[in-house]
């Protein structure tokens, strides 16, 4: 298992994509930031607060950003051995099909997190920057807290997503999946039936927005679910398929 995720930690730190990820995870603090600037030219004695500014990030990174970038994050990690071909190769040393998935969502895991910390990191540098008020350690305990559930549960949520990949062994299918469940974030994020909707209750539990018609209960259940069957899926699907 160590080798594995040590291996596959190499091969991340000579692609292009963490980058590229990066720059994607950067989207979501300087969009508020804009808007910041567009309301200080409009309203300039309206005064712009960090926790505002966390709130939106969050509110972006959960249910627009985040969701179509962890989507190609996990596409790119599950679908790079059928890609390039060493699938096969790979199985014959042999590996454990169980321990393979296991290394990748491990890195999947510390890979959104490490996106999730550089986009409440730089949303933090930027409301420094411009002198955003209202900052003090209950702010950036909060916020931190909240950006990190909802990356953990967004994550909890990629277990479909893996499974599309293998099933069909190409990014197409993944990306519109991933661009399906935005849709679905924009179109529930004003209803009560977010707190149904796996991965818009991702933002409800994350920021303790839950609604009165649907208990906490509905949403914890509709994320563990949703990531359960996927999981199930995911290993019965593999383990069972012909490598060829």
């Amino acid at each position: 298992m160590v080798s594995l995720l040590a291996t596959e930690l190499l091969k991340l730190k000579r692609a292009k994509m963490f980058l590229v990820s990066v720059v994607g995870a950067a989207a979501a603090p300087i969009m508020v930031f804009i808007g910041y600037l567009d309301m200080k030219s409009r309203m300039p004695d309206e005064p712009a607060t960090f926790a505002k500014a966390f709130g939106e990030t969050n509110l972006y990174v959960l249910l627009l950003i985040g969701s179509l970038l962890y989507g190609v994050i996990t596409a790119y990690l599950f679908n790079r051995e059928y890609a390039e071909d060493t699938l096969k190769n790979l199985l014959t040393i042999p590996v454990s099909r169980i321990s393979l998935i296991v290394s990748k969502m491990v890195l999947l895991y510390l890979w959104i997190m490490v996106l999730t910390m550089f986009a409440w990191g730089l949303i933090l540098l930027l409301g420094l920057i411009v002198g955003y008020e209202g900052l003090s350690a209950d702010v950036l305990l909060e916020s931190l807290t909240e950006f990190c559930i909802g990356g953990s549960l967004l994550f909890l949520l990629s277990t479909p997503t893996i499974f599309i990949t293998l099933l069909f062994k190409n990014y197409v299918p993944t990306i519109i999946f991933s661009a399906v469940v935005v849709m679905g974030n924009v179109a529930l994020a004003n209803r009560e039936y977010k707190a149904l909707f796996p991965w818009s209750a991702v933002h409800v539990i994350a920021e303790h927005a839950f609604v009165p018609e649907y208990p906490p209960f509905y949403s914890y259940i509709a994320i563990a679910a949703t990531s359960i069957a996927g999981m199930v899926a995911t290993i019965v699907y593999f383990t069972r398929v012909d490598i060829h």
